[in-house]
C-alpha cells in the first residue's frame, strides 16, 4: 500500500544568500524591516525592505508574504525616473532590473509555497527573462531551480530534470557550492518520485555532504527528510524514523514550520505503516494544523489523504470520504499529478473495502490512467537522455578548455608582434585624432542640447498620451459600474420583501466580483450572496453571467428548491464558458450561499458552498455548504459530468426574531488590525453575537464601522459581501 508522503524541496535565494543563512536570521530582522518600512519613502530602498521581510515571512504567513511581493512589484514596476528620486542614477541600469526580478522571482517561491503552480511559473519566467537579458548568473540559476520544482510538483518530471541540469551547471560554473547542493536535492527528488531509489539517495548524500561542509542547518535538515523518504518508500522504517526524526529537531531549533509540518507528517507515516494508528492520528492532525495555518495546500491535501486513509483502516469509513473528498479537490486545484494519483488510489480502497465496487473501479481507473502519465516509459527515456546530455556537456565543455588553453599560449606570441607595430602606428594616430576631436567636440555639443531639449518635448508628450488612456480606461471602467449596479436591486426594493434586512456591500474595485440576488417567486423569497472568481472587470463578466443564469433558472422557470437552482445554475456556468470542451482550461467559477424562505411552510432552506449563519436565542449555529462551488473545475470537468453533480438541501425551522446572516470571503479574509493578520470566522462570529439584537441597519453601520477600522490602512484584498435578514 502506497501511503502519501512529503518530500521537501530546495529554494534559491535571489542574488546568492544561503537559504539557512535567512532562516537563522529571520526573527531578529522581522521587527526592524517593520519599522523601517514605516518611514521609508516609495523607492528601491523600501522594495528591498519589503523583500526581505516577504521572504522571511515565507514559512510563518505565505498570504502575508505574496502581499509584501506585490506592494513592492507596484512600486518598482513603473519608470524609475518618475517615479523613483533616488534612483535617477540607475535609470536603465543593472540595479532596478535586477531588483524587479528579484521581486518576480520572490513572488514565485510564495505561490509555489502555497500550491498555486500557473502562478508560480508567469512569476518565475517572468523572473528569468529578465536575469537571461542582464547575463545575471546567479539569478538565472535561481529561476531555473525554481521553475524546475514546480514542474517536480506537477508530475512533469522530465521538464523538472531538464531545468535542474541546466541549474547545477551554472552553478558549477560559479563555484557556488550552496547552489550546486540545492540543484543536486532537487535532482534527487526526481528520481525518488520516479522510484529510483538508489540514484535519490546518491544525489541527497551528495547534497547532504555539502550542506554539512557550509553548516547549513536547513539544508542538513532538508536532506535529512529526504533521506527518510528513500528509507520509508524501501519499508526500513527504523532508518526512516531515524532521519525524520533528525529532521524534525533541526527545523525546531530554527522555528522552520514548513520543515517540522513535513516531518511529522512523514513521522504519522511510518507509525500507520508500523500500525501503531493512535500516534499516526496525533501526527497528521498537528501537521494538517500547521498546514493550514501556513496556508500550505499541497501540506493541506497530503494530510487530509492521509487521514482518510487511516479512517479506512479503523473503519470510521464516512470521515475517511470526506477528508478523501476534500483532498482530491485541491489536488485538482494544484496540479499535482502524484498527490492526485495517490488520493485516487486510497478512495478507491475505500470504496472497494465499503462494497462500493463500481466507485472503486472508476478511481482506480483514475488512478492507473495518471499513473501511466507520470511513469511513463518515454518520461523515463527522457530522464536518461538529460542526464547523459549533461555528463556529456561537462566531458565536451573540459575538452574545449584544454583546447582553448593551448590556443591562448599561441595567440598570446602574436599579440606581442602586433603591438609593438600598432603601437607606433597608434602613436601617429593619436596626434590626427587628438586634433579632429577639439572640433568635432564643439559640433557634438550642439547637436546634443538639440535632442535634449527634443527629448524633453518626447517624455512630455508620452506622460500626456499615458494620461489619456489612463482616463479612458477609468471612464469605461465607470460606465461598466453603472451597468452592473442597474442590474442589482436597490437595498430599499428588497425590503420590500424582506422588511427587517441590511447589504453591506463593499466592492475592492471600480466593478465588482461579489453581487447580491433577490426574487419573490410562487410566494417564495429567494436571496443569494455570491463571490465570482476574482474581482474588478474578470469578476464583473462573471457576476453579469450569474445574474442572468439566476434570473433564467428561478423567475423563468419558477425552480425555488436552492440545491436545484444550483445544479441547474452549475450547468450554465459549465455552458456559457464551455469547460468541457476539448482544450479548455478555464477555471472560473463562482461559490454561493443561497436561501430560501417559505413563510407560508415557516421553513428556510439552504445550498451553498459558503456558510449560512443562523442566530437565534443568543447562540449561533453554522450550517457548512458543500466542498465545491460552481463551475470552475477547469479541465476537472472532462473527468467529471457536471450533470452528476449533487448539492445538499438543508432545511431549518423558522424561530421568532431568528437572524440569518450569507457572505462572501472578503469581510472575513482582510488584512489588518496591529498585526496585520486576517479578520477570521472567529471575529466575525463574535461580532455577529454583539450586533444581532439592534434593528438591521444598525447591524449594518457597526459592520461597517468594525471593517473600516479593522483594516485602518491596509489595502482592501477582496471585495466584501454581507446579507442579514431578520426572520
Amino acid at each position: 500500500m502506497k501511503k502519501l508522503i512529503i518530500i521537501v524541496v530546495f529554494f534559491f535565494l535571489p542574488f546568492g544568500k544561503g537559504w539557512g543563512e535567512a532562516c537563522s536570521a529571520q526573527n531578529k530582522k522581522i521587527d526592524s524591516l517593520l519599522t523601517l518600512l514605516k518611514t521609508d519613502k516609495p523607492d528601491t530602498t523600501k522594495v528591498k525592505h519589503l523583500n526581505a521581510l516577504g521572504w522571511a515571512l515565507m514559512n510563518q504567513n505565505p498570504d502575508t508574504a505574496i502581499i509584501l511581493g506585490n506592494q513592492a512589484l507596484d512600486i518598482i514596476t513603473p519608470i524609475p525616473s518618475l517615479e523613483f528620486p533616488s534612483a535617477k542614477k540607475e535609470i536603465g541600469g543593472l540595479r532596478v532590473r535586477a531588483l524587479r526580478a528579484q521581486t518576480l522571482g520572490n513572488l514565485g517561491n510564495y505561490y509555489e509555497f502555497k500550491g498555486d503552480y500557473l502562478n508560480a511559473l508567469r512569476y518565475s519566467l517572468k523572473a528569468l527573462q529578465i536575469y537571461e537579458e542582464l547575463k545575471n548568473k546567479k539569478g538565472i540559476g535561481s529561476s531555473l531551480s525554481e521553475i524546475g520544482n514546480v514542474y517536480s510538483d506537477q508530475g512533469d518530471y522530465p521538464k523538472a530534470l531538464d531545468y535542474d541540469f541546466k541549474t547545477l551547471k551554472i552553478e558549477e560554473e560559479l563555484g557556488d557550492k550552496n547552489g550546486i547542493a540545492d540543484a543536486l536535492g532537487n535532482m534527487g527528488i526526481v528520481y525518488d518520485k520516479q522510484m529510483e531509489y538508489q540514484k535519490a539517495l546518491d544525489y541527497y548524500f551528495k547534497a547532504l555532504k555539502l550542506k554539512e561542509e557550509l553548516q547549513d542547518k536547513n539544508g542538513i535538515e532538508t536532506n535529512f527528510g529526504n533521506i527518510g523518504t528513500v528509507f520509508y518508500e524501501q519499508k526500513d522504517y527504523l532508518k526512516a524514523l531515524d532521519y525524520f526524526f533528525k529532521a524534525m529537531e533541526l527545523a525546531k531549533e530554527f522555528g522552520d514550520k514548513s520543515g517540522i509540518l513535513a516531518n511529522i507528517g512523514n513521522i504519522g507515516t511510518v507509525y500507520y505503516e508500523q500500525k501503531n494508528y493512535p500516534k499516526a492520528l496525533d501526527c497528521y492532525s498537528k501537521a494538517l494544523h500547521i498546514a493550514e495555518e501556513l496556508g500550505d495546500k499541497i501540506g493541506i491535501a497530503v494530510n487530509f489523504a492521509n487521514l482518510g486513509e487511516l479512517f479506512t483502516k479503523t473503519g470510521k469509513f464516512k470521515e475517511a470520504e470526506q477528508y478523501l473528498k476534500r483532498a482530491i479537490v485541491i489536488d485538482y486545484s494544484i496540479g499535482s499529478l502524484d498527490y492526485l494519483r495517490q488520493t485516487e488510489e486510497c478512495l478507491s480502497r475505500l470504496y472497494d473495502t465499503t462494497g462500493r465496487f463500481k466507485e472503486a473501479i472508476i478511481h482506480f481507473k483514475k488512478s492507473i490512467s495518471l499513473k501511466d502519465t507520470i511513469f511513463s516509459q518515454e518520461n523515463k527515456k527522457q530522464l536518461i537522455r538529460k542526464e547523459m546530455n549533461y555528463e556529456f556537456d561537462k566531458k565536451e565543455a573540459a575538452t574545449k578548455a584544454e583546447h582553448d588553453k593551448d590556443m591562448a599560449v599561441a595567440e598570446a606570441e602574436k599579440k606581442k608582434q602586433k603591438i609593438i607595430i600598432w603601437s607606433v602606428i597608434g602613436g601617429l594616430l593619436l596626434v590626427i585624432v587628438f586634433s579632429s576631436f577639439v572640433f568635432r567636440s564643439l559640433r557634438i555639443t550642439r547637436k546634443q542640447k538639440n535632442i535634449i531639449e527634443l527629448q524633453k518635448n518626447e517624455v512630455s508628450h508620452q506622460k500626456e498620451i499615458v494620461q489619456k488612456q489612463k482616463e479612458k480606461i477609468v471612464d469605461s471602467i465607470t460606465y461598466a459600474q453603472r451597468i452592473q449596479q442597474s442590474i442589482l436591486m436597490e437595498e430599499s426594493e428588497i425590503q420590500n420583501f424582506l422588511p427587517q434586512c441590511f447589504i453591506y456591500f463593499q466592492p475592492k474595485d471600480i466593478v465588482s466580483g461579489d453581487f447580491y440576488w433577490c426574487s419573490k417567486t410562487d410566494d417564495k423569497i429567494i436571496i443569494a450572496a455570491v463571490d465570482c472568481t476574482g474581482h474588478g472587470v474578470p469578476g464583473a463578466f462573471m457576476s453579469m453571467i450569474g445574474n442572468t443564469l439566476l434570473n433564467q433558472i428561478v423567475n423563468e422557470k419558477h425552480i425555488t428548491k436552492p440545491s436545484e437552482i444550483l445544479h441547474y445554475l452549475n450547468l450554465g456556468v459549465y455552458e456559457a464558458l464551455h469547460q468541457q470542451k476539448e482544450g479548455a482550461l478555464s477555471a472560473d467559477g463562482m461559490d454561493i450561499a443561497l436561501c430560501c424562505i417559505d413563510y407560508k411552510n415557516n421553513r428556510l432552506q439552504f445550498a451553498g458552498q459558503n456558510p449560512l449563519y443562523v442566530l437565534s436565542d443568543g447562540k449561533i449555529e453554522v450550517i457548512k455548504g458543500d466542498i465545491y462551488g460552481i463551475g470552475g473545475d477547469g479541465w476537472m470537468a472532462k473527468l467529471e459530468n457536471p450533470r452528476e453533480k449533487v448539492f445538499a438541501n438543508h432545511v431549518i425551522p423558522i424561530k421568532k426574531d431568528m437572524s440569518i446572516y450569507i457572505f462572501s470571503d472578503g469581510y472575513m479574509d482582510q488584512f489588518g488590525g496591529s498585526d496585520r493578520k486576517k479578520f477570521g470566522s472567529k471575529k466575525f462570529k463574535e461580532l455577529l453575537l454583539n450586533i444581532h439584537v439592534l434593528n438591521m441597519q444598525k447591524q449594518k453601520e457597526l459592520m461597517a464601522n468594525a471593517h473600516a477600522e479593522w483594516k485602518g490602512k491596509t489595502v482592501q484584498i477582496d471585495d466584501v459581501l454581507v446579507i442579514g435578514v431578520r426572520l
